[in-house]
C-alpha cells in the first residue's frame, strides 16, 4: 500500500526541518515523526528480517533475561563470556540502521540494553559464587574481544572546520570516542581536541571565536593555493597552529585530556614508510610539530622535520635524517594501525576529502551491479597506476618529480575512505573555486553547522553500536581507579590488561570527583558511609589465594 499524497507532502515537510535543524533534539523528534508515518516505526517493532539472526538475538535475550531472574550468576558470566560480540547475528550490518531515520530494530536495543544491565549488574555484584579475580578476568577479555571504536578525521583543507560540528554533537551527546586520528586538516582539528578539556573546547564553539580562527584559517589556505612563495606562507601555517594547539607532547596532551590522539604523516623520501604519531609511538613528539607535518602539502608547503621533548625537557629534531608531509596522501584513515595499536574495531569516519567522493557509499547501500563496477573501476585505476609506477621508478633518478607524483597518486588512490558508519556533508561543495578560494566567514561558519547536521542522523546507530564498548571501559575505570576498585589481596592483574593504556591524571581527577560527590550525598541523608563490601572467597578460591600471596602479589599499577 502506497503512501498517499498528503502523507508525503508531511514526510517531504519533515525531512526539511531535519536538514534545518539546529539541534539534535529538534531533529530526533522530527526523525521519530518520519518513522511513524513512513511505516518505519512498525518495520523496527518487528523481528522478522533476512538482514540479520533474529531467532539468535531473540533467543539470547531471552535467556540472559532468565539467568538473572534466577540468579544464576555463574550461568550468566559463563553466557556473556561466550556471547560479547560486536556483530553477533549479523546486527551490526549498516542496512539495519539506515532504514528508519531513528534507531534500528527494536529487538537489537533490547537486546543491547539486556547485555549492558548485565555487566553492569555482575561488575556490582557482590557474592561468594563470583569472585573478584574472577569478574575482573572477564570484564578485560571481554573488553578486548568486543573492541573499541575510532573517531577518524580526514584531510580536506579549509573544509576541515566541518569536523568541528560533527566532534560538538558527538561530544554533547557522550559519544566522542577517546580514540581520534586525523590527517592534513583531520590533524589539526584532532590536535585541538586531544590537547583541550570538555570544558575547553566550548571556546571553539563559539560563533565569534569559530570566525577569529577562521579568518586566520581561511588566509592561510588561500595563499596556499595561490601565494606566489610557499615558504612565506609556514610562518602563517605556524601562527595558526600555535593558537589553536598547546605546546604539548602526545604524551603531555593524553596525560591531560585521557583523548589517545593519532596524527598521520608520510614520507617526503621515496623509499620510507608513512607513519602514525601517538603517544604509544612517539609519546615525546611535539603535537605541534606532527600537524605542520600532516598539513605539509607537497608542493605546497615545504617537507617538515619533527621535532621532541628530551630527557632533559629540552626540545631537539626527532629523526633529524628525515622530513615529512601531508598524512593524507599516505593513509587518510588509519584503520589497521589503530586496530593493532588500541584494539578498535569500530570506525566512525568524518569526510570532507573530495578525492574520496568516488570512493565513499555516503551511508547508501548499493545495488550489487553498482558495487561491482565500482569495485571493477577502482581496480583498474590502481593497475593502471601500478604499471606506470614502474615504468617512472626505473628512470627515477632523470624523473624525480614524477616519480614523487606518481607515488602520491598511487597512494591517493590505494586506500581505503570509508567506516562502518561514515559522516559525510549534506550540502553541495563540489565547485572547486569554493573549496580552493578564500572562503567568508559565513561559509565558514555553515561549514561547522553543517559538521553538527550531517552528524544528527548517525547518532542513533553510534549510541547503539557502541554502548556496550563504552559500559565496559567505564567498569574498567571503576575497577582501576573507582568505586570498585579491590585490594590488593583480592586479585592479580590479568595478561590482558597490559593493551589497556594506564589511567590518566584526567580520569584520576573526574574520579576523585565522584567520590567527593558520593561522600557529601551520603552525609546529607546522614548515612553512616558504607563500608565497601568484600567477597567471601570459597575454600578453594581461599586457597589459591594462598598460594598466590606465598609467590608475591603484583599490586595495580
Amino acid at each position: 500500500m502506497g503512501i498517499s499524497l498528503l502523507n508525503a507532502l508531511k514526510l517531504k515537510n519533515l525531512q526539511k526541518q531535519m536538514d534545518q535543524a539546529v539541534t539534535y533534539e529538534q531533529w530526533s523528534q522530527f526523525a521519530q515523526q518520519h518513522d511513524e508515518i513512513s511505516g518505519q516505526k512498525r518495520w523496527r517493532a518487528v523481528d522478522k528480517t533476512s538482514q540479520y539472526d533474529y531467532s539468535q538475538i531473540r533467543l539470547r535475550l531471552d535467556k540472559l533475561r532468565q539467568l538473572r531472574a534466577r540468579q544464576d550468576y555463574q550461568g550468566l558470566l559463563f553466557t556473556l563470556n561466550e556471547g560479547i560480540h560486536g556483530n553477533l547475528g549479523g546486527m551490526g550490518r549498516h542496512s539495519l540502521y539506515s532504514r528508519a531515520k531513528f534507531g534500528t530494530k527494536t529487538l537489537i536495543e533490547q537486546y543491547i540494553d539486556e547485555v549492558d544491565d548485565s555487566l553492569r549488574f555482575l561488575a556490582e555484584l557482590q557474592s561468594d559464587d563470583i569472585t573478584t579475580q574472577q569478574k575482573i578476568d572477564f570484564f578485560y577479555r571481554a573488553n578486548i574481544c568486543f573492541g573499541r571504536s575510532a573517531l577518524m578525521l580526514s584531510g580536506g583543507g579549509v573544509l576541515g572546520f566541518y569536523h568541528m560540528g560533527v566532534v560538538k554533537t558527538l561530544l554533547s551527546e557522550g559519544l566522542l570516542p577517546r580514540v581520534i586520528s586525523g590527517s592534513s586538516a583531520g590533524a589539526l582539528v584532532a590536535a585541538v581536541i586531544g590537547t583541550h578539556t570538555d570544558k575547553e573546547l566550548e571556546f571553539f564553539y563559539d560563533p565569534a571565536n569559530v570566525v577569529s580562527e577562521a579568518e586566520q584559517e581561511a588566509s592561510v589556505f588561500s595563499k596556499m593555493f595561490f601565494g606566489a612563495n610557499p615558504r612565506i606562507d609556514v610562518g602563517d601555517l605556524e601562527k595558526l597552529v600555535a593558537r589553536m594547539i598547546p605546546d604539548l607532547t602526545f604524551h603531555e596532551a593524553y596525560e591531560k585530556t585521557g583523548r589517545q590522539i593519532s596524527i598521520s604523516i608520510a614520507p617526503a623520501e621515496l623509499h620510507q614508510q608513512s607513519r602514525l604519531l601517538n603517544a604509544i609511538t612517539s609519546p615525546n613528539v611535539y603535537l605541534r610539530a606532527a600537524v605542520m607535518a600532516s598539513c605539509a602539502v607537497p608542493g605546497v608547503f615545504p617537507p617538515v622535520m619533527l621535532m621532541a621533548k628530551n630527557q632533559h625537557g629540552e626540545a631537539q629534531p626527532y629523526l633529524p635524517t628525515l622530513k615529512w608531509v601531508d598524512g593524507s596522501i599516505a593513509d587518510d584513515l588509519p584503520a589497521k594501525r589503530l586496530q593493532r595499536l588500541y584494539s578498535t574495531n569500530h570506525f566512525i569516519v568524518s569526510m570532507v576529502n573530495p578525492i574520496a567522493i568516488p570512493f565513499l557509499n555516503k551511508n547508501r547501500e548499493r545495488s550489487a551491479l553498482g558495487a561491482a563496477l565500482g569495485t571493477m573501476g577502482i581496480g583498474v585505476g590502481r593497475e593502471i597506476l601500478n604499471f606506470y609506477r614502474g615504468i617512472v621508478q626505473k628512470r627515477g633518478d632523470s624523473w624525480p618529480r614524477v616519480n614523487m607524483l606518481v607515488s602520491s597518486m598511487h597512494g591517493l588512490i590505494d586506500q581505503e575512505y570509508s567506516g562502518d558508519i561514515n559522516i559525510v556533508p549534506n550540502f553541495s561543495w563540489y565547485n572547486p573555486a569554493k573549496l580552493l578560494s578564500h572562503l567568508s566567514e559565513e561559509d565558514l561558519i555553515e561549514l561547522m553547522e553543517g559538521g553538527e547536521n550531517s552528524a544528527y542522523p548517525a547518532v542513533e546507530a553510534i549510541r547503539i553500536c557502541t554502548r556496550i564498548s563504552r559500559t565496559m571501559e567505564e567498569i574498567l575505570i571503576r575497577f582501576e581507579q573507582g568505586d570498585l576498585r579491590p585490594d590488593a589481596s583480592e586479585y592479580h592483574r590479568p595478561r590482558s590488561s597490559r593493551r589497556r593504556p594506564s589511567p590518566t591524571s584526567a580520569d584520576r581527577e573526574s574520579l576523585r570527583e565522584q567520590r567527593q560527590h558520593s561522600d557529601s550525598k551520603k552525609v546529607a541523608t546522614k548515612k553512616k558511609p558504607a563500608a565497601r563490601k568484600k567477597i567471601v572467597s570459597t575454600p578453594k578460591a581461599a586457597a589459591a589465594a594462598k598460594r598466590t600471596s606465598k609467590q608475591g602479589v603484583r599490586a595495580r599499577g
